[in-house]
């Protein structure tokens, strides 16, 4: 099995299954978080010195949490935040930031062309199976001498998880996510001129397999991939894999490593 998605392929979930899957997590996704928070915030330090846009778009916004770290870091800015889950947005409309919050796919997104001058998207596009669609709207949305700022995961996130259920079954109890390459080449071929693009290890640490489990639930990133098992784990595997991943122990805890994608582009003037 492939672990470098494409559009054509399927190995990418559909959009509908992200959307209930990611509206299901809205109440619970902020307590287990700090990876997401910790990725956004280093993507807002990789924003050009200096840059402040007057209008930015928060693409899969979530919860809502950096639409307010953006209308914090650009007072008087006009935001709008977009998302594909409607739950998300029920979530984050309450609690401000944007001025507006909307449902939308980032591949097709519901926007005039040239309307923003920044695109923040932390830890969304890797739910997208079409990411030179994305560019391509994103280049569309953006005024010249805009920004798509954008943070992802690529091939090698939860590796240990997957090479411990490699050891009991052969099915696909993982999401699988696109090669950094795959990122470099779309990114080159999209027009936008790249101003910072490549990935950085982020590895978190658990006491226990279920600890990890439900942290990957509560932020509606469980397993989304077609060819997933059906019906219940069995408790047998289930033993087997903490004993695979086991193997993986360190003095601080059990491993669970996310290749990151960090990548600032500019639309040139």
């Amino acid at each position: 099995m492939s672990d470098s998605p494409s559009a054509a392929d399927g190995h990418l979930p559909d959009k509908r299954q992200v959307a209930a899957s990611f509206s299901r997590a809205a109440n619970s996704y902020d307590s287990v978080a700090a990876l997401q928070r910790a990725v956004g915030h280093e993507l807002l330090r990789r924003l050009p010195q200096g840059f402040a846009p007057e209008r930015w778009l928060d693409l899969g916004c979530g919860t809502g949490y950096f639409s307010r770290a953006l209308a914090e870091r650009f007072p008087g800015s006009d935001g709008l935040a977009l998302d594909i889950a409607e739950g998300m947005l029920r979530h984050a409309r309450p609690q401000g930031g944007a001025r507006r919050f909307v449902a939308g796919d980032a591949e097709h997104m519901p926007l005039a062309g040239g309307t923003q001058q920044l695109i923040f998207s932390s830890l969304a596009v890797q739910w997208c199976a079409d990411f030179a669609a994305v560019l391509a709207e994103a280049r569309r949305v953006l005024q010249p001498g805009g920004v798509f700022a954008f943070s992802s995961l690529c091939v090698g996130t939860l590796q240990e998880l997957r090479d411990s259920w490699q050891a009991v079954d052969g099915f696909v109890h993982v999401n699988r996510f696109r090669r950094l390459e795959d990122y470099q080449d779309l990114c080159a071929a999209s027009g936008f001129l790249p101003l910072d693009l490549g990935s950085e290890p982020q590895v978190l640490h658990y006491a226990d397999l279920r600890t990890l489990t439900h942290e990957l639930k509560a932020l509606g990133a469980h397993n989304l991939n077609p060819g997933r098992p059906g019906g219940l784990t069995g408790r047998a595997r289930i033993r087997a894999l903490a004993e695979a991943y086991e193997g993986f122990r360190q003095p601080t805890g059990l491993p669970a490593t996310y290749q990151v994608v960090y990548g600032v582009l500019k639309k040139e003037d």
